[in-house]
């Protein structure tokens, strides 16, 4: 499997989940390399914006900021491995992330069989962009689907981001938690859209404010949690950003 390289390993790591339905949560993180979008505000992008690559990233401001060789951040590591590094923790929460875990599917299926038969139990959750649908085999083995549906202010293509296939899938799935990305009020007319179009229901809608340091998570959070008590959904912070900053790792 490819996943992330971090510190010349790979980025498995336990720490608290930071965001959504299991806010708080302690977790073991397995981060996979590679995504099929390119969210311009991503603060994963060395799973995906590799050299020679021509997309957009809010860090092309900064001019010390070079995208990312893949060699250098991409280590290909068995499912036996993997599953070795993160039982390694005591802890029973696994959560796998990326870049978009669903891209190696079939690889996936392997690895999550290995959590599912060991002796001891674990909870599997996956964060996925939920444009790929898991096939018959994978999903009975993911406990929970944390899906976060990029919007607009993504600056991914509508036409990559929003598969409905998929979603009308994870919108079925009692399994499945909504996250969305909301970077201004507007992006609402977006959310409201998304949750009319595919009936979902609001207790499984989190609305999480967009920004990579504390500052700019608090300038949106008086506002946003406005409109999560308007309209019932769940408001969610970036909880390891304050704990971490803004770090690889955590």
């Amino acid at each position: 499997m490819k996943l992330a390289k971090l510190n010349n390993a790979p980025e498995i790591f336990h720490s608290i989940q930071g965001e959504g339905k299991s806010i708080g949560k302690p977790s073991v993180f397995i981060r996979f390399s590679l995504c099929n979008l390119y969210c311009i505000w991503c603060d994963t992008d060395y799973t995906w914006n590799w050299e020679n690559t021509n997309y957009p990233h809010n860090n092309n401001a900064n001019s010390a900021y070079k995208k990312f060789q893949k060699k250098d951040w991409i280590t290909t590591i068995s499912v036996e491995k993997i599953f070795k590094e993160a039982t390694k923790f005591n802890c029973e929460n696994i959560i796998v992330t990326g870049g978009e875990p669903m891209v190696q599917h079939k690889e996936l299926v392997g690895l999550l069989n290995l959590f599912k038969n060991a002796e001891k139990f674990y909870n599997i959750e996956i964060e996925t962009n939920g444009t790929l649908q898991p096939n018959t085999i994978l999903d009975p083995l993911i406990d929970q689907y944390n899906v976060s549906v990029k919007l607009s202010n993504s600056k991914v293509k509508a036409q990559d981001r929003i598969n409905h296939s998929a979603l009308s899938f994870f919108s079925k799935s009692k399994k499945s938690n909504f996250k969305f990305v909301v970077d201004t009020p507007k992006d609402l007319e977006e959310i409201l859209e998304l949750q009319q179009n595919y009936e979902i229901k609001a207790n499984k809608i989190y609305l999480m404010p967009q920004g990579t340091n504390a500052q700019s998570l608090l300038d949106k959070q008086q506002w946003l949690v406005e409109i999560c008590k308007q309209y019932q959904f769940n408001y969610t912070d970036r909880l390891h950003i304050h704990i971490y900053g803004s770090k690889k790792g955590v």
